[in-house]
């Protein structure tokens, strides 16, 4: 797909951002309907596209263990230099859980389709691969630093962390498309059709979903943190994930997913996280929406460069 074509498709991605963000500011729909819409976009739409994804994704080639390695790497790299950056930070506790979130976790409802107009079916059969295996290395960080320097300080047991990912509808989903590649199990006449259904809709209702989520009230009031981690999550961690891919051996489809997944904005999910564990809230609610704009500059100038290569 030449670079025209690709950007062409990503456009309407973030128009579809633009859009939820004013049916929201516009309350074309009452606020206590967003989050209804949310639950059936997260528990069974996306459910319904993952699962017959991955489960006839190609996965006999190297691409999907170099792309998936350099995420959770890159992820490791950035986690464990914020960690080492803490002491010289002017911040407090919630504000640094804030932070370090903002800089690992990512937005799959803008990920994926940014995905498919780029590379299409077998891009996004990498991408739900890579979703499998970054959901539980970013949970894991996210929650551990969380409960050392989160305003509750409760601590989390293994177990409950254990339980609280496998009720993650996102990461069940890919587990289940992944065991039934491994098993081969062939697609069943009317239920891989009734995926599939569930599965369209599910794209242009996250990214409308993901607008109206945004909030850009904390960006002017702490706009160094936010505009700092915003840096670190769009301006670092795209390359980084870039090149940790050609190390690994990646093919050309592989760098170009895992590129993208670098500049991916930060995730809804890590604001409900802050705002049960003691996180900053408000701080996360404008890296999110500083990232989301940002990530809309940022992506296609990158697919501009991964052309020329």
């Amino acid at each position: 797909m030449g670079l025209t074509a690709t950007l062409a498709g990503v456009i309407p991605v973030f128009l579809m951002i633009v859009l939820g963000y004013g049916l929201r500011k516009s309350n074309f729909l009452p606020d206590k309907t967003w989050r209804p819409i949310e639950k059936l976009s997260i528990n069974l739409l996306y459910p319904g596209f993952l699962i017959p994804s991955i489960w006839g994704a190609d996965l006999s080639g190297g691409s999907a263990g170099a792309a998936a390695g350099a995420a959770v790497s890159a992820i490791v790299i950035v986690s464990a230099l914020t960690l080492l950056a803490k002491p010289l930070m002017t911040i407090d506790g919630p504000a640094y859980t804030s932070v370090f979130q903002g800089v690992i976790r990512w937005n799959s409802f803008v990920f994926l389709p940014v995905i498919q107009a780029s590379f299409g079916a077998e891009g996004l059969a990498l991408a739900a691969v890579m979703i499998a295996c970054i959901i539980p290395v970013t949970n894991i960080l996210c929650v551990a630093v969380l409960a050392r320097w989160g305003a509750d300080q409760r601590g989390v047991s293994p177990l409950a962390l254990v339980r609280a990912m496998l009720a993650n509808p996102i990461l069940l989903a890919c587990l289940i498309g992944l065991a039934l590649n491994f098993a081969r199990v062939p697609h069943l006449p009317g239920v891989t059709e009734t995926l599939q259904l569930l599965g369209s809709a599910a794209l242009p209702l996250g990214l409308i979903i993901a607008g109206a989520g945004l909030s850009f009230a904390e960006v002017a009031r702490r706009k160094w943190t936010v505009i700092g981690t915003s840096f670190v999550k769009l301006i670092l961690m795209p390359p980084l994930m870039w090149g940790l891919c050609i190390l690994f051996g990646g093919d050309h489809l592989a760098q170009g997913v895992a590129m993208l997944c670098g500049a991916a904005p930060g995730a809804a999910a890590a604001y409900l996280l802050a705002r049960q564990m003691g996180g900053d809230a408000p701080l996360m609610a404008g890296v999110i929406a500083l990232t989301t704009v940002m990530s809309a500059l940022m992506i296609p100038i990158l697919l501009f460069l991964f052309h020329l290569t």
